[in-house]
C-alpha cells in the first residue's frame, strides 16, 4: 500500500509538516510505503484552463506537475496538509489541486455516468492548521479536500483540525497533539478497505 502525503505548506519545519510527519509515522508504523510532495518545491503554474486536458485527460503544461500526477494516480491513500489562508488552503496547494482538473477530465472520459458517484482510487483525508478559532475556521479547507479527491476518484474520509496553533513549534510542543496525527496515520492504513 502507499500512502502519499502532501506537504502544502510555504513553511519549512512548521506545524503543518510537523503533523503530516507524525501522520505518516502512523501509517508507515502499519507497513505503508510513504511518498512525499512538497509543494513549495514544485515549479509550476496553476491552471490556465487552456482546455488542453478536456479530449485526452493530461495536462499540456509542461512544468514540475508532470512529475506529480503519476504519484497521485500510484497512491492508495492521500494526506494532504495545509495551514490556513483566509479560509481556505495555501495558494501552493490550491495551485496542485486546480491542476487537478486534468485528471477530473480523465475520470470524466473514462468512467461511465452512472459509476461517477462511486470512488475506486483510494481514500483522501486532509490535516489542517489555524492560528485563531472561528467556528468555520476548516470549511472551505475541508471541502477544497472534498472536491480534489473527487477528481482524482478517490473517497473523502474525513480531516484532523487543530485551531489555536500559531507559532511554528506550537504543534510539537504538544504530546497530544503530535499522538493524534500519529493515530490519525494508522487509522488510515487500518481502515482501507481489503486491509
Amino acid at each position: 500500500m502507499i500512502v502519499l502525503g502532501i506537504y502544502g505548506s510555504p513553511r519549512k519545519g512548521g506545524n503543518t509538516d510537523s503533523l503530516l510527519d507524525r501522520a505518516l509515522e502512523g501509517a508507515r508504523s502499519e507497513g505503508a510505503t510513504i511518498k512525499s510532495i512538497y509543494v513549495r518545491d514544485l515549479k509550476m503554474s496553476g491552471c490556465i484552463e487552456c482546455g488542453g486536458c478536456d479530449k485526452t485527460g493530461k495536462c499540456i503544461i509542461d512544468d514540475d506537475m508532470q512529475s506529480v500526477y503519476p504519484l497521485l494516480e500510484e497512491a492508495d491513500i492521500i494526506i494532504m496538509a495545509s495551514p490556513v489562508f483566509f479560509y481556505g488552503v495555501s495558494s501552493q496547494l490550491k495551485a496542485l489541486i486546480d491542476r487537478a482538473q486534468a485528471m477530473w477530465s480523465k475520470r470524466m472520459l473514462t468512467k461511465p455516468p452512472e459509476k461517477r458517484r462511486q470512488y475506486d482510487s483510494g481514500d483522501g483525508y486532509i490535516i489542517s492548521v489555524g492560528a485563531t478559532k472561528g467556528k468555520n475556521l476548516f470549511l472551505g479547507v475541508e471541502l477544497s479536500a472534498k472536491y480534489f479527491f473527487d477528481a482524482l476518484d478517490m473517497k473523502y474520509i474525513k480531516g484532523l483540525f487543530f485551531k489555536g496553533l500559531e507559532k511554528k513549534t506550537d504543534a510539537k510542543e504538544s504530546a497530544d497533539v503530535m499522538e493524534q496525527a500519529y493515530d490519525f496515520g494508522r487509522t488510515a492504513v487500518i481502515s482501507y478497505p481489503n486491509q
